[in-house]
């Protein structure tokens, strides 16, 4: 069995033009967004054996936040160019070099590669993966050169909104 995590960056600044787009970074408001997710992914003990990062600063610092959070190593993280200008096509290419004693990957990048990939996969489509987004999918194989044609299943697709309704429901 396989696991993909599925991570679109955290809400990302527009406040400096002077940036170029992959040097864009996070907004605290995204920072505390993101952490909805953490708390999420640690309530369901969530463990990758790798995190797969686009070079973008709001992609990595996504990545870190995470990454700390879940105590795997900031330093393993693996950066990929590819993310960062790659279609959902670009983005499967990484799972064919991948180690087949990798059983958990998680890729952080960017729509819309991200919720077209992640549709791929979904028995029901989403309309965008948003900011601080996470779509999970478990992938009954053992090799990652045959997740595509693999059976599947959606383990979960959260995001800080559906995250913050949800504890606001349940403290009604």
């Amino acid at each position: 069995m396989k696991l993909l995590y599925i991570v679109r960056h955290a809400k990302s600044s527009w406040d400096h033009p002077g940036l170029e787009d992959y040097q864009r970074p996070l907004l605290e408001k995204g920072e505390k967004r993101t952490k909805y997710v953490v708390d999420y992914l640690l309530q369901n003990h969530t463990h990758v054996d790798l995190i797969l990062s686009s070079h973008a600063t709001r992609a990595l610092e996504t990545a870190k936040i995470i990454a700390s959070a879940i105590a795997y190593p900031e330093n393993r993280i693996m950066i990929s160019k590819n993310i960062y200008h790659g279609d959902s096509e670009s983005l499967f290419n990484h799972f064919y070099d991948l180690s087949d004693e990798v059983t958990s990957l998680m890729m952080v990048g960017h729509n819309p590669a991200f919720t077209y990939a992640a549709n791929y996969f979904l028995d029901k489509p989403i309309d965008n993966l948003p900011t601080s987004g996470v779509v999970c999918i478990e992938f009954q194989t053992t090799q990652w050169q045959h997740f595509l044609e693999a059976p599947r299943k959606t383990k979960f697709v959260v995001s800080p909104r559906s995250l913050k309704d949800h504890i606001s429901r349940k403290r009604k």
